[in-house]
């Protein structure tokens, strides 16, 4: 399995805040204790957060480190992000060649 098959635990938020935003990304990363880390947080660029919305989805290894980025992000950031959605086989694809 490659590493962007092992990132399939995903989760979706929105958020109209910028630095938000940021804080997410690094949430993220924070929570995941699989190598390539920055794999998760794939495709959550500015210009992509902006088009879509504010809406972000973030990608975990497992549902424990999903788990784990949504307590934390709820204990750090209330009321600054919406959840949106959960997915259990959402696998992310290769933001770069």
């Amino acid at each position: 399995m490659d590493g962007c098959q092992r990132y399939r635990f995903s989760v979706t938020r929105q958020t109209s805040d910028r630095a938000v935003l940021r804080c997410l990304r690094a949430l993220c990363q924070w929570a995941e204790e699989y190598p390539k880390k920055q794999i998760g947080r794939g495709g959550t660029g500015d210009s992509r957060w902006r088009t879509s919305g504010g809406q972000l989805t973030l990608r975990f290894t497992s549902p424990e480190f999903r788990a784990r980025f949504i307590l934390e992000a709820s204990r750090l950031l209330p009321g600054h992000w919406q959840m949106v959605a959960k997915n259990d086989n959402d696998p992310t694809t290769r933001q770069r060649m």
